[in-house]
């Protein structure tokens, strides 16, 4: 069998992984000057650090097992036990315990965060007519209805900010949270269908040593896809960068890629790993609903403001690993991470360096990534001495914009996922892994492109290849 695996994020390696491993031939093609899509390392003041996604979610084994199997099992680290903050009400205040994704399974679990105010609204919650969540919900809508907006805006927003750069009232809960959403079916409360999560989730960990929640990777987990595409060509597949597919047509023996460069491959499959907006693009012609549907899909953009401070400069270190920021405290950025004090792999790197990063971007607001580099390097800084002290000046600064980096997974996102594949079902041989669909957590690209590696292989029978001279 022959499969064509467009894109090569790590949802795309992570198919090309899985299909070499069962002897196909298998062709990578990528249209930036590199693989690895929103995984990037990079350099601030001679340091090598992560421009993009810094950690992996370790209870999800999917991306764990693939860093091992590609070599890099040794290089696992999770971050130093310190606490993460949130700047609200002019001060850093450590971030509370007791919730899912900033909603709380009792009142008291916001004391601190919230007013006096606020926490008692949540009690009410009880209260309240039984709850409804009918197909799908907004996050925050239905926080807002049961708690009061207090818990959305000082919390739930920030949260999920740090994780879609979205609009929390418009987050879809059956995507974005979906064990909440399903012990929300079948209680009448939301304090109990947290504590029903809670529960479930200790009940999960009884009798398992315990482990990370993350990890990361020495020397930035955007090592991670240099490791498994490395390990693709070992295994006999091709892989290309710089080369943009135009167009995608059915032939008699499978399907056909247009390239920018004026040639064309075959192959019995296709796996589209590209965000949403190209998949349309490329299924326009042969799939005309599903790219109706696909072009649909909202983004966010952000940028990330990576800054280099000598030890020796600073008055005192930042404590913690960093801190989120809610939107409605008004400010440029909205978290902060600490890089040599989350990381002992970074601390150890340079120790005489102190290194962190400011992210900056919601939805809605693109006006700060046409900002010039040293603009969002002086906000930044300003956000950063306001909620921390911070006074000293960086020997170094990156910044790194990401355009469209983050699907939005608005109210409707799986059925609208579901949508999709079902008008590709009828269309043998093309499957659709990524951000865009399942999660946009680096376990859950991986395991949505392990996924379709594995629907092509039990679908797809292999044909003759037709002779193109190619």
């Amino acid at each position: 069998m022959q499969v064509i695996v467009i894109g090569g994020g790590i949802a795309g390696l992570a198919a090309a992984h899985r299909l070499t491993g069962s002897g196909v031939r298998v062709t990578v093609l990528e249209a930036e000057r590199r693989f690895g899509g929103k995984l990037r390392t990079g350099e601030v003041a001679g340091l090598r650090v992560d421009l993009g996604a810094e950690s992996i979610l370790a209870r999800r084994p999917e991306a764990i097992d693939l860093a091992e199997a590609a070599g890099l099992g040794g290089a696992l680290h999770p971050p130093a036990p310190v606490g993460a903050a949130i700047w609200t009400g002019g001060a850093l205040r450590p971030m509370p315990k007791g919730h899912v994704m900033g909603v709380p399974g009792t009142a008291a679990a916001l004391t601190g965060v919230l007013s006096d105010t606020g926490v008692a609204r949540i009690a009410r919650d009880s209260e309240l007519p039984p709850l409804r969540v009918g197909e799908d919900i907004g996050i925050g809508a239905l926080v807002a209805e049961r708690m009061g907006h207090e818990v959305v805006d000082r919390l739930v927003e920030p949260l999920l900010g740090g994780v879609y750069a979205g609009d929390a009232y418009r987050i879809s809960l059956r995507a974005a949270v979906p064990h909440l959403y399903e012990a929300a079916r079948t209680h009448d409360s939301l304090l109990a269908a947290v504590r029903a999560v809670q529960r479930q989730q200790e009940e999960a960990r009884e009798g398992k040593p315990a482990g990370p929640v993350f990890n990361g990777i020495e020397g930035g987990v955007g090592r991670l896809p240099e490791a498994v595409a490395a390990a693709c060509r070992a295994a006999g597949a091709t892989l290309e960068s710089g080369v943009a597919v135009t167009g995608l047509r059915r032939t008699a023996r499978g399907w056909a890629a247009q390239l920018a460069d004026g040639r064309s491959l075959t192959a019995d499959g296709v796996i589209l790993a590209v965000p949403a907006s190209a998949a349309a693009r490329l299924l326009a012609a042969e799939a005309p609903a599903a790219g109706r549907e696909l072009a649909a899909l909202d983004y966010a953009s952000m940028a990330l403001v990576t800054l280099a401070f000598r030890r020796a400069d600073l008055a005192r270190l930042p404590r913690g690993s960093g801190f989120l920021v809610p939107a409605v405290e008004g400010r440029t950025i909205k978290a902060a991470t600490f890089t040599s004090a989350k990381w002992g792999w970074a601390a150890a790197a340079d120790p005489g360096l102190f290194v962190l990063r400011a992210s900056i971007g919601r939805y809605g607001e693109s006006a700060p990534l046409q900002w010039e580099d040293a603009d969002l390097v002086r906000a930044a800084l300003a956000d950063l001495g306001e909620a921390t002290g911070l006074a000293a000046e960086p020997v170094d600064s990156v910044v790194t914009r990401w355009y469209d980096g983050l699907p939005q997974y608005q109210v409707g996102h799986p059925a609208w996922a579901a949508r999709v594949r079902g008008y590709l079902a009828a269309l043998p041989g093309v499957r659709l892994c990524g951000a865009s669909y399942d999660g946009i957590g680096i376990p859950a690209c991986v395991a949505g492109g392990t996924r379709a590696a594995e629907e092509l292989l039990r679908t797809v029978a292999p044909g003759p290849r037709e002779d193109t001279g190619e």
